[in-house]
């Protein structure tokens, strides 16, 4: 008699939001895993849907609508809390001081840590996009330590050589190189071929700003 083998799940990943700025990499994350249907599992904290309404016009239900399922940071019996849940992994996004130190540290009296410390015992992939600036050397050493636990500290520094056009631009290249670490190519990042992109007919207003400053400052004509 044949054993009936399991389907070859969804791709499941854990999304935690935290209450640093920066919401939007998460929120672009969420819409983007959508288009590519991978199943998702979101936690938002308490200051992380504070910060939701800070920078957006968002309300909460709206970002929960955009997962699969959704969990309360105070669910510690959440199917996210076990190991024997599958997923890809975790990507916390944005990361703060708070949320970066309870995972270095291993505590988890909220699900969000307890769902990224899960990941890390089943040697699963965590991207944290800690935003923090500048850094003291707790920073420093809870960076240290949640990497030495597994985990991969993704600071959310724009890239400049591919010449964005706008901040969705630099979202977009951020949120794709944090995909690339799951081997999920998300058409979201212009790869570097050895040479400069060609220069586009307008750069960034901010770019421009300056350097129309320059040109009115500088002493060397």
């Amino acid at each position: 008699m044949h054993k009936h083998l399991p389907s070859t799940p969804r791709r499941r990943m854990i999304v935690g939001i935290s209450g640093a700025t920066g919401i939007v990499y998460g929120l672009r994350l969420l819409a983007m895993l959508r288009e590519l249907d991978v199943e998702t599992h979101l936690v938002m904290t308490k200051a992380g849907e504070r910060t939701l309404a800070y920078e957006t016009e968002m309300k909460v239900r709206e970002v929960r609508e955009w997962a699969d399922f959704c969990y309360s940071d105070s669910d510690i019996g959440a199917t996210i809390a076990s190991g024997s849940f599958r997923t890809m992994g975790m990507v916390v996004a944005p990361c703060s001081v708070r949320s970066l130190s309870a995972i270095a540290s291993g505590n988890t009296d909220g699900l969000l840590s307890r769902a990224a410390d899960v990941c890390l015992k089943e040697r699963r992939r965590v991207v944290l996009l800690f935003r923090e600036a500048p850094l003291h050397a707790g920073h420093i050493r809870s960076m240290a330590a949640a990497t030495e636990n597994g985990a991969i500290v993704f600071p959310p520094v724009p890239a400049f050589y591919d010449h964005p056009q706008s901040l969705d631009d630099m979202v977009d290249h951020t949120v794709g190189r944090v995909l690339d670490l799951y081997d999920i190519d998300a058409g979201l990042v212009r790869r570097w071929s050895g040479r400069p992109p060609a220069r586009a007919e307008t750069s960034l207003n901010i770019v421009t700003s300056n350097d129309q400053i320059i040109k009115e400052t500088s002493p060397c004509r």
